[in-house]
């Protein structure tokens, strides 16, 4: 196996890791919204549908390298269009890059004894939204994957040229044998003649 091709899988195995989150966490508020009668925001759909393409696409092409290599070409086609949509698909969610998910409040006073001595005071609580935080969450792993699939579309290119310039050189060798066998059978003719020739002298 190539170093472009090692490398493909590698990031391919990457993208796995981080698509399988974000669609199972965007999965989460399509069956909320879905449960309570209401429309998925389109954001939030956006993203789901892109994500869930992206784990089939990424699982396919894994599971099944030994073909898609030589069709590496497409391969990098289709990432490069997996790019554009999570592009797309981040910008929809957008309003989650100024998203403050967590905040500190003041807690209950608390006592605590050490050697003979009490101390007393309040220690600070973080709030964490649980909703803003999953989306944001997702969000980020958005941009991720457009730097990823862009790392797989070059990557793919590097396979293609791979296994195109070998197939040529498996070409040139074959094309190569077959003149050398004809020079060799042009050659012992002449020979063949001669003799011939040297024989019916001697008659």
């Amino acid at each position: 196996m190539s170093f472009s091709g090692l490398s493909f899988i590698l990031w391919r195995m990457l993208e796995i890791l981080t698509l399988i989150p974000t669609m199972g966490m965007l999965a989460w508020f399509v069956h909320i919204y879905d449960s309570r009668g209401f429309r998925t925001p389109t954001e939030i759909l956006v993203l789901f549908i892109v994500s869930t393409l992206g784990v089939a696409w990424t699982i396919g092409t894994l599971f099944l390298y030994s073909r898609a290599k030589h069709s590496a070409s497409f391969v990098a086609f289709v990432d490069l269009l997996f790019v554009g949509a999570f592009i797309g698909a981040v910008y929809e969610l957008r309003a989650m890059g100024d998203a403050d998910c967590s905040n500190w409040r003041r807690g209950n006073n608390h006592s605590a004894s050490f050697l003979g001595v009490t101390i007393t005071g309040a220690f600070p609580n973080l709030d964490v939204d649980k909703s803003c935080a999953m989306l944001k969450a997702s969000w980020v792993f958005g941009i991720i994957n457009c730097i990823l699939f862009f790392f797989t579309f070059i990557l793919a290119l590097l396979v293609h040229r791979h296994y195109d310039s070998r197939d040529r050189v498996v070409v040139k060798r074959e094309t190569h044998y077959h003149h050398r066998g004809s020079r060799s059978h042009r050659s012992r003719s002449p020979r063949h003649s001669h003799h011939s020739h040297r024989s019916r002298s001697y008659v």
